[in-house]
């Protein structure tokens, strides 16, 4: 009777090991299945992000044999959007993909206290797409740069994709509401400065200010994350104007006070960023571009050529090796 027992319950184990395996397995396609869905709607809205971001610059996309997806730039040249590596923070800033540089959702709107150290959304940057659209060098660069009126002096700034235009036309809404707001007139005059061609303190990488693209108006001891303490830089941001913040997001400028490593009087025109902030969330919908405009053609446009060029393209496989 004991060994009929023993084998019945043996057979019992059996079926219930067999349904756990089973399970386990449905749980890791499907678990599998939201990743991919996860990553190609991502995938999807990034790119949408940078083709209007840059119009006459990026003027296609490619997925080649290995499912590795690029986009194809004026000039020929192709800017990989995921090279499937794991990288540390500091590895996505230093050797980063299109796919590293649109990662972190930048916050619209007004902030109450710093983030955290490790939120900075539009630190890292892909300097070959910055190269495609403002210059490849210091000469070409400053060949592309117009004065910009602020203040009663000019400024250099890269016409080149409508920074220029942005940029004059932020400083006109700011004085227009300094007029009535005189508090305003402190923080942007006078101005720190935009066009500069140097490195990146400590780094051999290009400050935006090389290119051009990005502006620092009235300074205080206690803007920059490396001159103050993270107490008193909370304070700064706390007391400053979110009507400036405001406007300059409106004209497709990040603000440095939103990243951990805070730089409160920097703005950076950078509109790929502030148009994937505008137009997606994290919140789950049927399409990924269910809140676009899509009555405007340019928008119907590129949705129509990321739906074509994409419709067979699937997540890769991650390199868990750091590079």
């Amino acid at each position: 009777m004991k060994r009929y027992i023993l084998i019945l319950m043996s057979i019992l184990i059996v079926i219930c090991l067999v349904k756990t395996i089973s399970y386990l397995g449905d749980t890791e396609k499907n678990t599998s299945v939201v990743s991919d869905k996860s990553y190609i709607i991502t995938l999807k809205q990034d790119i949408f992000s940078l083709m209007m971001a840059y119009p006459e610059y990026i003027i296609d996309i490619e997925v080649t044999d290995g499912d590795k997806v690029y986009l194809i730039l004026k000039s020929g040249k192709k800017l990989l959007y995921d090279d499937g590596k794991e990288k540390t923070e500091l590895e996505k800033i230093q050797n980063p993909d299109l796919q590293d540089m649109m990662e972190q959702q930048y916050v619209l709107g007004s902030v109450d206290s710093l983030m955290p150290n490790d939120y900075n959304p539009g630190r890292i940057r892909v300097y070959s797409l910055l190269q495609e659209v403002y210059g490849t060098n210091r000469q070409e660069i400053e060949k592309n740069l117009t004065g910009i009126k602020i203040n009663s002096n000019y400024h250099g700034f890269n016409k080149n994709n409508a920074a220029a235009y942005f940029l004059e036309n932020s400083m006109k809404e700011l004085h227009q509401l300094a007029k009535t707001n005189p508090q305003i007139w402190s923080y942007i005059h006078p101005i720190g400065g935009t066009y500069n061609f140097r490195y990146i303190s400590k780094t051999n990488r290009l400050s935006p200010h090389s290119f051009g693209i990005a502006i620092d108006l009235a300074s205080n001891p206690n803007d920059y994350w490396q001159w103050t303490t993270p107490a008193k830089g909370n304070k700064r941001l706390q007391s400053y104007p979110e009507a400036i913040v405001n406007v300059m997001e409106s004209n497709y400028f990040i603000w440095g006070g939103k990243w951990g490593q805070f730089d409160i009087f920097h703005f950076e025109y950078r509109p790929e960023i502030i148009i994937k902030a505008l137009y997606f969330t994290d919140e789950e919908r049927n399409l990924w571009y269910e809140n676009l405009p899509v009555e405007n053609p340019k928008v119907s446009e590129i949705i129509w050529l990321i739906e074509e060029r994409l419709q067979h393209k699937t997540s890769p496989k991650v390199d868990n090796q750091m590079n």
